[in-house]
């Protein structure tokens, strides 16, 4: 049996099984396993989004009614190589994001403040914190309680201008956020 498992799941297959929840999924396959019977399918997404796939790894020893849809006996391409290079470059800046994130949370400021920081950070990189003071590249600062007239620096910068008008923007949508809100109605008896 385990040689004809072998030969049953090559790699580009069309295959379907039904879960031990009774969950039925078809896919391509993209791994097999043999001696964890793990095998690996990729199906077309729930979000009917055709950009995207849904991979499913699943524990053949745990379902039932496998069926072979689609044979293919040929060979695979080989997997594209990875830009390593590139992938570091990745991995670096998400770090970096992250760090930028964790100190906005360590700074020991308002939420306010922290929500302003990020708004900032998802779109510009030399924001850091400065006490509870948000310093945008290194010549605006930001002081509590973190609004428009609290933006500080030249007064002929064109980064003062532009802070200012990320700032408003996001007190806008923080506003409207919040007016978008259910309102709980309190009666009195």
């Amino acid at each position: 049996m385990a040689g004809l498992v072998q030969d049953c799941f090559s790699i580009g297959s069309t295959v379907a099984c039904t879960t031990c929840y009774n969950q039925n999924i078809e896919g391509e396959v993209l791994a097999f396993d043999q001696q964890t019977k793990m095998l690996i399918l990729k199906c077309s997404s729930a979000s009917n989004s055709s950009k995207l796939n849904d991979v499913y790894i699943l524990n053949l020893a745990l379902c039932s009614d496998v069926q072979v849809k689609k044979e293919v006996n040929s060979i695979p391409d080989p997997p594209q190589s990875l830009n390593l290079q590139r992938l570091s470059t990745r991995v670096r800046n998400q770090v970096e994001k992250k760090k930028r994130q964790v100190s906005a949370l360590a700074a020991g400021v308002s939420q306010e403040g922290q929500n302003l920081f990020l708004a900032i950070a998802r779109t510009i990189n030399q924001v850091s914190w400065q006490g509870p003071n948000i310093v945008v590249f290194q010549d605006v600062t930001i002081t509590p309680p973190y609004k428009v007239d609290n933006v500080k620096g030249s007064p002929e910068s064109r980064q003062l201008t532009h802070i200012k008008k990320i700032v408003e923007k996001h007190l806008n949508d923080q506003a409207s956020a919040t007016s978008n809100l259910p309102s709980a109605t309190v009666s009195a008896k």
